[in-house]
Formats: structure tokens, sequence, C-alpha cells
């Protein structure tokens, strides 16, 4: 069973052709609304891919018997819930631009929950954006740490950063992320890499690298037609988790996130376009070769 913490969100995604600068606006060419939130996008993607996963989440009592909760529970997705009456389920509003840049908005909403919630002791945990105190009391009380600080890596202050790392066995980022926390920590980039046992770094169109045991890996994109980048992220740490626990090595991990990533940019949304494993392995064995026999890890 892979846990997951951090928000369940309604995206309002839209589109523009460039961003604005401050005091300044933009025209929206297209606003599309959709299922969201990191935690529960790559809870999404690990149940399309045939593993077992509870997410753990906040929603507002806006979110029982809405399309949401159906969509889930077909998924699959076992839920433990903090349902917090008069609150509204978090709500992100994105902009991405003609050369995909992005903003974003986020209402947390229901979210203001994980400050006062019981950090739950768990087995294996991904922690996606949520409340950085709750991560780092989740972290603190778990056994396997995998943890991405996603775009709230602004919110952590270097104490929270030092004590969340320092659990963390997978850590997860894009480049600007690493930039942030090393800034926040006052450290390079290869020793935040140290301080963890294995670091994923992606780089958007770029490919990501695998930093494990003093080597780094470089792993490449999958080519396909972007349609939106929002929710490659959280569909790369999906294929890669599903992978992990089925016994794969890490750099298959890797290969596997991309792949299931290619199939989430090809449309707009971050659930929309999930592969099952048998789409994954099928898309992987194209641009991979043969996908590896997984090992039972000790």
């Amino acid at each position: 069973m892979i846990h997951i913490v951090g928000h369940t969100a309604v995206d309002h995604i839209s589109r523009v052709h460039h961003l604005p600068a401050a005091n300044q606006s933009t025209h929206i060419t297209d606003r599309q609304i959709f299922f969201g939130g990191g935690a529960a996008n790559i809870a999404a993607g690990i149940a399309m891919l045939s593993e077992e996963v509870t997410l753990h989440s906040c929603v507002g009592n806006d979110f029982a018997g809405s399309d949401y909760e159906r969509w889930m529970e077909k998924l699959g997705i076992h839920r433990q819930f903090f349902e917090v009456p008069g609150t509204h389920t978090p709500t992100a509003f994105m902009f991405t631009d003609d050369a995909g840049s992005q903003m974003t908005f986020f209402e947390w909403g229901a979210s203001k929950a994980f400050a006062t919630a019981e950090a739950p002791s768990l087995p294996l945990v991904h922690m996606a954006t949520a409340d950085p105190d709750f991560n780092c009391r989740v972290a603190e009380k778990s056994e396997f740490v995998s943890f991405d600080p996603g775009q709230d890596v602004f919110w952590y202050t270097k104490e929270q950063l030092e004590s969340i790392i320092s659990n963390t066995d997978i850590l997860f980022a894009n480049q600007h992320e690493v930039q942030q926390m090393c800034t926040t920590l006052g450290v390079t980039r290869e020793n935040l890499i140290k301080e963890v046992t294995m670091a994923i770094f992606t780089m958007s169109g770029d490919g990501s690298t695998l930093y494990m045991g003093g080597a780094e890996h470089f792993i490449p994109v999958v080519p396909v037609t972007l349609s939106d980048p929002t929710g490659a992220g959280d569909a790369y740490r999906a294929g890669f988790l599903s992978a992990y626990v089925r016994g794969y090595t890490p750099l298959s991990c890797c290969r596997i996130g991309t792949v299931t990533a290619s199939f989430v940019v090809e449309h707009v949304g971050c659930q929309t376009h999930l592969p099952t494993w048998t789409q994954m392995v099928e898309r992987y064995q194209m641009h991979f070769g043969a996908l590896e026999q997984p090992t039972i890890r000790g």
C-alpha cells in the first residue's frame, strides 16, 4: 500500500499568450475545470496503474456526493479525509502561456485543517504539497518517506526543510524547487543530494536525473505532442512509486515515471489521460526497450 499525503483540489486551467507582469493584465484564451490537487493526482495515477493507494487529504463539505468523489470511488482510491464543514475543497487557478511557463494561485480552503490534524504513522508515504509542519510530523513518524515540496517549497522555513529532509529517503523536485531549497537551507545542490538516499530532479522537457550512491543517471523525456504540462510531475511520481513497490530498480522506476508523465501532457487536465500499466509498458518498450523483471526488495 502506498500512502499519499497532500491536497485534493479542483483545477481551473487557463491558457494565456503570456503571463503578465505586476499591475498588468492578459487575455485568457481557454479555461477548463478538472480534478486535481498534487496528492490526488498522484493517487489517481497509482490507482490507474493498478497499485493499492490511500490518499490522506482535506476536503470541504462540497466534496461529498460530487463528481470528484465518484471518480475516486471508480478508481478504487482508499481515502482518509479530514472533512471540514463550512469550507471549500481546495481550488487551484493555473495559467500557462505559449512558452509553457506557468503561474498558479491556490485557495487552501479545507486544507487549513492540516495545521492542527494528527499526523499518521505510515509504512511507505509520499508527501506532496500540504502544510509544511504537518508534512514534517508525518515524516518523523513514518518508516519510508518520499517527499516532493512542489510549489509550496517557498512556505518551508529552514528548520522545517532540515527536519523533513533528514527523514526523507527519496526527494523529488524540479529545477526551480531545487534552487529554492538550496537557497533556504544555505547549501549547494551537491550537499542537498547527499542528504537523502535518492534524489530525482526533473527538468521539464529536458528530462530528469537520478542521483543515488554518488552516481547520476540521466533519463530523457519521451517525445510526444505537448498539450499542457500541468500534472506531468505528479504523473512521474505516480509511475515511479508504483514501479518502486513492485521491485523495479530506481533507474527503471524513473523511466516508468517518464513514460507515465508522457501520457498526461498529451491532454489538458492532470487526471484525464492517465495510462494503465499495460499502456505504460507498451510505450516504455517503444522508447527504452524491454522492461526488466522486478526483484523483491529486502
